[in-house]
């Protein structure tokens, strides 16, 4: 009896034209509601590499007026040349106004980055990433905010930066954006905000990070990564430094086929065994130097030295430091690593939002090409006082010698 007249009720009201339309009225915006809240939670995870032009100006000037008087309180410290090199006895010279060769061989240089950054941020897009917290949340409750990062991987180039990145983007409580943003060398006239927007949503307690090595031997950089906080921790992967040249000159070559012998490059005068300093990949391995120029405005604590040769060695143990000196729990492991024997360097068994192992790219683990072993030499002897000052100044031995 109950369930006829619930039968006959349904009846009645699906038979009246003007209810049914309700109905169907209240299903559509039901629906419509649904997929409006999970366009908004999708499009929030998207990284913001474009920022609107109008907003980027005014965003910039407001930065610019909110930093105005720490900046003029900088002006000095950025005009002030770096403390003289009179301790070390070396034929090194300070670079000279570089020829039309060695400025060609600069742009080719600064192409290569560019077409890296372009394949890391390629790869990065097609890797799988880790999810974002749910759509529904961050729509309603705005979980999650960018934030400016608290520690960034300044240095070196090929030394071992993007094995490390990659390494840490493991850990739970570290977020890092892919891309070089290239903020304080290249992209700084865009502003803080420009800079913020690049990065990924962070929950409390979790840290932002991001990796651009050419941060290293950039002299306005440290003036300008302590203006926006003096907290900011500093992490630098140094390698052998004649390795590291050749590694340098490797990725060059292989997108610029057609350019001098690495013999060629290294001397002024091959004949009285004089170094070309202005060459880059000669000049970035001075660490002691630019080490220096960092040491103006970070304390020695606030930076930690990774072993490029140790990071492939035992990948593990530097990961501890790194997570001890970010203030992290030990989370990233042995168990997180296995040897590929066929690239030579360690990979990821699992990495960030996948259950695949990962390895990185085709640009990494190039094979160098044979340097007459003369040449290799004549580096080491030129490196090796720079070595002894950078050693003094760390306070580690990296066996570089």
């Amino acid at each position: 009896m109950e369930y006829s007249l619930v039968c006959h009720s349904l009846y009645a009201l699906w038979s009246s034209p003007v209810k049914k339309k309700l109905i169907l009225l209240s299903i559509m915006f039901l629906i419509w509601v649904y997929m409006l809240y999970s366009c908004v939670g999708y499009c929030s995870t998207m990284p913001s590499l474009v920022v609107d032009s109008y907003r980027g100006r005014e965003t910039g000037s407001a930065v610019g007026k909110r930093t105005e008087s720490s900046r003029t309180d900088l002006v000095s410290r950025l005009l002030a040349k770096p403390q003289p090199w009179e301790d070390i006895e070396s034929d090194y010279e300070e670079p000279s106004i570089r020829t039309a060769a060695s400025r060609d061989l600069l742009n080719n240089e600064l192409e290569t980055d560019r077409a890296e950054d372009w394949d890391e941020m390629r790869a990065e897009t097609l890797q799988q990433r880790a999810p974002e917290p749910s759509a529904m949340s961050s729509f309603s409750n705005g979980s999650g905010s960018k934030k400016l990062p608290q520690a960034i991987i300044i240095g070196v180039k090929k030394g071992g930066t993007r094995a490390l990145l990659e390494f840490l983007r493991v850990h739970p409580d570290i977020r890092a954006v892919g891309a070089e943003p290239h903020f304080f060398d290249r992209n700084y006239e865009n502003g803080l905000e420009w800079y913020r927007e690049l990065m990924p949503k962070t929950l409390e307690g979790q840290i932002t990070m991001e990796k651009t090595p050419s941060y290293f031997v950039t002299r306005e950089a440290p003036a300008r990564i302590s203006t926006m906080s003096r907290d900011t921790k500093l992490i630098v992967v140094v390698r052998d430094p004649v390795t590291r040249a050749i590694s340098d000159y490797t990725q060059t070559l292989s997108k610029k086929p057609d350019i001098p012998s690495f013999e060629s490059l290294t001397f002024k005068n091959r004949t009285t065994g004089l170094i070309d300093t202005s060459w880059s990949a000669i000049q970035i391995g001075i660490y002691a130097k630019h080490l220096d120029n960092w040491l103006q405005y970070f304390p020695m604590k606030q930076i930690l030295f990774v072993s490029g040769e140790r990071l492939i060695s035992d990948p593990a143990g530097e990961l501890g430091r790194v997570q001890d000196f970010l203030g992290l729990k030990r989370i990233i492991t042995d168990k997180h690593f296995y040897f590929n024997q066929t690239k030579g360097f360690p990979c990821l068994k699992k990495a960030e939002g996948s259950s695949k192992p990962h390895c990185l790219g085709k640009t990494k683990g190039r094979t160098h090409p044979n340097i007459d072993p003369e040449v290799v030499q004549r580096l080491r002897d030129f490196y090796r006082p720079f070595n002894m000052k950078f050693y003094q100044m760390t306070g580690h031995n990296f066996g570089w010698d």
